[in-house]
C-alpha cells in the first residue's frame, strides 16, 4: 500500500460499492497526511484540569475548527464556562443525520521521569511483533481516536465531494475534567446538536482484535470522606492510647465497607439493580474471555469481587466500591514524624450499574460511615465530587445492525456486542438532554496506556479506524435510500 499523497483522485458516480471502494483507497493512499495531522494535534498540551493550560486547549479546539472549515464544515469554536467546544456542522439532503461527539482534552503526563520520550513530541515507535506505535498523550485518549472520524470524512468529501449523510460534531475541551461546561453548553446550543444518532469513539476493541459497539456503561458516584478528632497534632507520648487517631478510624470506615466475599456492605446497595438484558448476558457467554489472563497481565491471581460472579460480570454488571485515595499525617519522608495527626482523609468511588440511582446511593453510603463513627470525631463529606448515572445502549436502535454490518466488511471478523465497566457520561447527558441513542465504537487496545505514561495509539488502529468509519457512514446513510451504499 502506497502512502504518497494521491493528488488526482477521479470521483466516480459509478455502481455503489465501487464508490465506497474509491474512498477507501483514498484514504489508504493519504494515510501519511493523515498521520502528519495527528502529529500536529498530539503537539497541543490540551491538559483540562490545569487552568494555566487554558491557552493550549483554546489551541486545540481552533486546530480542529480550522481542519473541518477546510474540508467543508461550517465550524466554529464557541466559549463556555470552562474550555471551549467545537460545534461543525455539513448537512446533506439525503440520508440520516448523525452527531459525532468527541473531546480534544487530555489528562496530566506526571511522573514526567516515566515517560520515554517528551509527551508532547509524538513518535512512532516499531515493534518486535511489526506493529507501530504511536507515542504521546492523547494518542489514544481521544485524539487519534476522533481523529479517525474527521480523517474519514475527509476521504469522502476528496473523493466525492460530499457526506453520504448529514454530520454534525461536538468536541469538548473538559471530558477529563468532569465535562463541567457540557450543561451549560446544552442549555444553550442543544437545539441546534438535534440529530438521529450519536456516534462516538473512546472505546476499546474486543480482546484488542475483534471490533466491538460497547452497549452498557457503569456509572461513576464519588464521594471524600474526611475525619478530624483532637484540635491539633498530638505528642505520641502524651496521648498515646487516650486520643482517637483519625487514620485508625479511617481505616475501620473503609473496612465496614466490603464483606467477607467481596460484596459491597453498604445497607440497601443492590436493592435497585435492573435485570441484566438477555441479549448482553447471551454475547457475553460467547465470548471467549480468560480471566487468569486478564488478571495475570496486571501481576494479579485471583478476583477480590463478589465470589458469586465471573470476573467478567463484576467489571461489566455489577456495582463496585474502590478507594483512590487515604491520606493523613503531615509527613512522608525518610523516617517518621513522631505525631498523632488530627485529620486523615480518603477517596471513596463507586461504579454503578443500571437501576441504582447515584444520589439514593450517596445517601445511603453516608448514612453507613456516620452511624459508624465514633465520638469525638468530625466528620465531613465533599460537596463537589462527580457523579454519573449508568447508560444504556438501546439493542432497538435502528442504526446498530448497519453499523454491525459496516464492521464486519472491514475487518472480516463478527463484531461484538460488549458492556463496560467504565463511565463515557456524555452518553447518558445526550440522551437525557437530546433524546438520542448512541453507537459507542473504538479502536484502542487494552495495552494502549490511557491516562498513564508512554500512551499509545497502534498506527493499525488508526488506520483501520479510518477506514471502518468509512464503511459504517456508508451504511447508515441507507437509511434514507432503498438499497446500501455498499451493495452490489
Amino acid at each position: 500500500m502506497s502512502l504518497e499523497e494521491n493528488t488526482d483522485v477521479e470521483v466516480s458516480r459509478g455502481a455503489p460499492r465501487q464508490l465506497v471502494e474509491k474512498v477507501l483507497r483514498h484514504a489508504d493512499a493519504n494515510l501519511s497526511a493523515s498521520l502528519d495531522r495527528l502529529f500536529q494535534f498530539l503537539r497541543i498540551p490540551s491538559i483540562s484540569c490545569d487552568t494555566s493550560y487554558a491557552p493550549q486547549c483554546r489551541e486545540a479546539a481552533s486546530w480542529i475548527s480550522d481542519e473541518l472549515s477546510g474540508i467543508g464544515f461550517d465550524a466554529s469554536v464557541r466559549s463556555t464556562i470552562g474550555n471551549p467546544m467545537v460545534v461543525a456542522h455539513n448537512k446533506e439532503a439525503n440520508g440520516p443525520h448523525v452527531l459525532f461527539y468527541g473531546h480534544y482534552d487530555v489528562q496530566p503526563v506526571e511522573p514526567l521521569d516515566a515517560w520515554k520520550s517528551d509527551p508532547f513530541e509524538p513518535s512512532l515507535e516499531e515493534q518486535p511483533d511489526g506493529e507501530t506505535h504511536i507515542v504521546a498523550r492523547g494518542a489514544s485518549d481521544d485524539k487519534g481516536q476522533l481523529l479517525t472520524f474527521i480523517e474519514a470524512c475527509r476521504s469522502w468529501k476528496a473523493v466525492t465531494g460530499h457526506l453520504p449523510l448529514s454530520v454534525s460534531m461536538l468536541f469538548e475541551g473538559e471530558e477529563e475534567n468532569d465535562s463541567k461546561s457540557m450543561e451549560s453548553f446544552l442549555d444553550e446550543a442543544g437545539d441546534e446538536l438535534t440529530a438521529d444518532v450519536m456516534l462516538l469513539c473512546d472505546t476499546y476493541l474486543w480482546g484488542d482484535t475483534v471490533p466491538a459497539i460497547v452497549v452498557t456503561f457503569r456509572g461513576v458516584l464519588e464521594d471524600t470522606i474526611e475525619i478530624s478528632c483532637a484540635s491539633r497534632d498530638l505528642h505520641p507520648g502524651h496521648y498515646s492510647n487516650a486520643a482517637r487517631n483519625p487514620i485508625q478510624v479511617l481505616a475501620e470506615l473503609i473496612a465496614s465497607l466490603r464483606g467477607a466475599n467481596g460484596e459491597v456492605a453498604i445497607e440497601g446497595f443492590y436493592d435497585d439493580i435492573a435485570r441484566v438484558d438477555d441479549k448482553l448476558r447471551a454475547n457475553m457467554a460467547e465470548l471467549d474471555f480468560d480471566a487468569g489472563a486478564y488478571l495475570s497481565n496486571v501481576g494479579l491471581s485471583q478476583s477480590a469481587g463478589e465470589t458469586a460472579y465471573s470476573v467478567l460480570e463484576q467489571i461489566w454488571m455489577r456495582p463496585a466500591c474502590e478507594i483512590y485515595g487515604i491520606a493523613g499525617g503531615h509527613y512522608d519522608g525518610h523516617g517518621f514524624k513522631c505525631s498523632i495527626p488530627s485529620t486523615a482523609l480518603a477517596k471513596i468511588a463507586f461504579r454503578l450499574v443500571p437501576g441504582q440511582d447515584p444520589q439514593r446511593i450517596r445517601a445511603a453510603f453516608r448514612n453507613h460511615i456516620r452511624a459508624r463513627t465514633p465520638v469525638d470525631c468530625r466528620l465531613k463529606f465533599s460537596d463537589d465530587d462527580a457523579t454519573y448515572p449508568p447508560a444504556v445502549i438501546s439493542y432497538e436502535s435502528p442504526y446498530l445492525d448497519s453499523a454491525l454490518v459496516a464492521l464486519k466488511q472491514e475487518w472480516n471478523l463478527e463484531p461484538v456486542l460488549i458492556g463496560s465497566g467504565g463511565s463515557i457520561p456524555i452518553i447518558h447527558t445526550i440522551k437525557r438532554r437530546l433524546g438520542l441513542d448512541s453507537l459507542p465504537i473504538g479502536f484502542a487496545r487494552s495495552n494502549n496506556g490511557h491516562h498513564s505514561a508512554n500512551e499509545k495509539y497502534d498506527l493499525s488502529s488508526f488506520h483501520k479506524g479510518i477506514r471502518s468509519w468509512i464503511r459504517i457512514l456508508a451504511e447508515l446513510a441507507q437509511r434514507a435510500n432503498d438499497r446500501p451504499l455498499t451493495a452490489a
